[in-house]
């Protein structure tokens, strides 16, 4: 008897917690969006979700979650099963990483476009890194970066962002880089458009963002269907 009264008051309490949970959130998509870094990426989102008045509950932003494409996955997994056990999983699933120099890239790609639920989980990558995206925003360059001698390819991008005015004191972690780079906004999502076309025709990835695809879904989140 001891042992059932625990369960049903567990239950109970789980219901209760299930109910508040759903009435924090507005009627719009639920969002989980993983990033490999550990303070631009989620800055920048948490910025945008700031800037548009995107609930909380309804867009969870996770940094440094994982070292690698194929651990920001399985973290995505994860929160994702989480949630759906609780009874409210998420509608998107973002994974947000740089291909760098990271060995499991590929196959992390492969895994996300064959993830199940269909059509929930999407891969937001940069090639090389996140700061092309930033880049975007004052020039559109389809110059291939690539590693030299004491030279990563992203550092070649932080060093080419950091001649604009706007971002020459530019370091990893800025709180306000959405607010900063807003005005630009337009310009980085054609120029992000353009460099995916560009590098289509070139059969490579060397330089390429989606990042702007993330914003544009955010942006229109609260859009009625």
């Amino acid at each position: 008897m001891g042992t059932d009264n625990r369960f049903h008051r567990r239950k109970a309490k789980m219901a209760r917690d299930l109910t508040r949970h759903k009435a924090k959130r507005e009627p719009y998509a639920k969002v989980l969006i993983v990033c490999e870094g550990e303070k631009t990426e989620p800055h920048y989102f948490n910025g945008l979700k700031d800037h548009y008045g995107l609930n909380g509950a309804n867009v969870e932003v996770c940094g440094n979650c994982g070292s690698d494409p194929l651990s920001i996955y399985r973290y995505a997994r994860q929160r994702y099963r989480e949630e759906k056990n609780a009874g409210d999983a998420f509608d998107k699933v973002f994974c947000v990483f740089d291909k760098d120099t990271h060995a499991n890239y590929g196959p992390s790609l492969d895994a996300i476009r064959d993830a199940a639920p269909n059509g929930v989980y999407v891969h937001i990558t940069s090639v090389p890194c996140f700061e092309y995206w930033l880049l975007l925003h004052f020039n559109f360059t389809t110059r291939a970066y690539v590693r030299l001698a004491g030279n990563s390819a992203c550092n070649q991008v932080v060093t080419e962002l950091r001649t604009q005015r706007e971002m020459k004191n530019y370091a990893k972690g800025d709180k306000n880089i959405f607010l900063t780079l807003f005005s630009r906004l337009d310009s980085a999502k054609s120029n992000a458009e353009k460099s995916l076309k560009a590098a289509a025709n070139s059969d490579t990835d060397n330089p390429t963002t989606h990042v702007h695809k993330l914003v544009e879904f955010l942006q229109g989140i609260k859009a009625p269907e």
